[in-house]
């Protein structure tokens, strides 16, 4: 179906359209595959096929210019060292520093840790009518791991989190003036813990950032700068922060509506981990992100400009029944081999493996003491941002 003869209406700033995506994104996937936005000036993808190939097209689909829609309207430069704002060869450069630091084995050291943060959070409403699955739960846990993981101290962590949540969150106003305060609302602060960590270094992930070296685009072996140092932090502690939140909201949520799928974590564990990656593809906690184009590409029937911004919907792509098979149901048996709410190509998740562990634990601590609770509907509130969905507030009734 052409544009000219669908009236289908989508708006990643509409409180409404986000309350529930779902019907637009099949609408869009069916009638309009490349869909236009002339008040926001942007196209969108919306099937799992051109998400996915576009994800990995970064010459063509750019995120040097950032991966958010308002800070690429802004016209605002990207600090370095937020490597999901930068293509290679800086990338990889970036990437690499982190990836020496951010290692599997210092992820899976953290899961005792996390279990008894879960409990710590989980254990004072035992016997109790009720609890907050994000305001309780789901913004404490992330908090606490990656603040731990960083060296930011625990007194701090709420502070920080709070910082991240209201940079994030869309208000009425100009959308590139949003842009930069969320920018300035981001790094706000952080560089005194880097400073604090050069006079105390401790065995943490900020410590070994100012101690790394690397080879960067220029071919020169040094340090980071204490831009890029700053901004590390600041997208670790955001990124590790804001969607593992959001995805403990959508598990408390996703499973109060499937009481008898939910009865079956409690009598089996080891599906847990299968629950998690099916809430994952189900309600992906980030949904959206935006590209720049480099060059003219024709798409569907039309050119997509240099210098246009595409939005590739990845919670749309993965409801798409080009590659699920009935995928508004929400099964934990399902056998999924790919999802992309961790991104795909040069910007997948690296912290995927921990925000995965995060939502296993935390679904496990909660099955032992509350194998069943409903939502309390009129206290429920979603989190409004362009780029991350999920539950500001989600009290349960157990």
């Amino acid at each position: 179906m052409s544009k000219r003869t669908s009236d289908v209406y989508y708006d990643p700033y509409d409180y409404d359209i986000d309350a529930d995506p779902h019907p637009i994104w099949k609408r869009m996937r069916d009638e309009l595959p490349l869909y236009r936005n002339d008040r926001y000036d942007f196209w969108a993808l919306s099937r799992f096929a051109d998400v996915e190939s576009c994800s990995i097209d970064w010459r063509t689909f750019s995120s040097a210019r950032g991966s958010v829609l308002e800070a690429i309207l802004s016209g605002l430069p990207m600090p370095p060292g937020f490597i999901l704002f930068e293509d290679p060869p800086i990338h990889d450069a970036h990437r690499g520093v982190l990836s020496r630091v951010f290692t599997p084995r210092r992820v899976a050291a953290l899961e005792p840790q996390i279990r008894e943060i879960c409990a710590q959070a989980l254990d004072p409403f035992v016997g109790s009518s009720g609890f907050d699955f994000v305001r309780d739960l789901g913004a404490k846990l992330p908090m606490r791991v990656i603040g731990k993981l960083l060296g930011i101290p625990s007194e701090r962590q709420e502070e920080v989190r709070d910082r991240f949540d209201r940079s994030m969150h869309i208000e009425d106003g100009d959308v590139s003036a949003r842009a930069g305060m969320a920018a300035q609302q981001l790094s706000s602060g952080m560089d005194e813990f880097v400073s604090w960590r050069r006079q105390h270094p401790a065995d943490d992930v900020i410590t070994e950032l100012i101690n790394a070296t690397f080879v960067d685009d220029k071919d020169v072996e040094r340090q980071l700068s204490e831009e890029e140092l700053v901004n590390y932090v600041t997208l670790l502690a955001a990124a590790g922060n804001e969607t593992v939140t959001r995805l403990i909201g959508w598990t408390g949520y996703v499973l109060a509506k499937q009481p008898e799928q939910r009865a079956e974590l409690v009598g089996d564990p080891l599906l847990v981990p299968g629950a998690i990656e099916e809430i994952l593809r189900y309600e992906a906690p980030s949904p959206v992100q935006a590209r720049l184009v480099t060059r003219d590409v024709d798409l569907y029937g039309s050119v997509v400009r240099e210098g246009e911004i595409v939005l590739l919907l990845t919670g749309s792509a993965n409801r798409d029944d080009r590659k699920f098979d009935d995928p508004d149901r929400f099964d934990i048996h399902r056998r999924i081999e790919r999802h992309l709410s961790f991104g795909h190509g040069i910007h997948f998740c690296l912290g995927a493996a921990l925000a995965r562990m995060e939502g296993r634990v935390a679904l496990e601590e909660v099955l032992k003491r509350f194998p069943t609770w409903q939502i309390d509907e009129p206290g429920a509130e979603m989190v409004h941002t362009s780029t991350v969905r999920g539950w500001e507030r989600l009290p349960v009734v157990l």
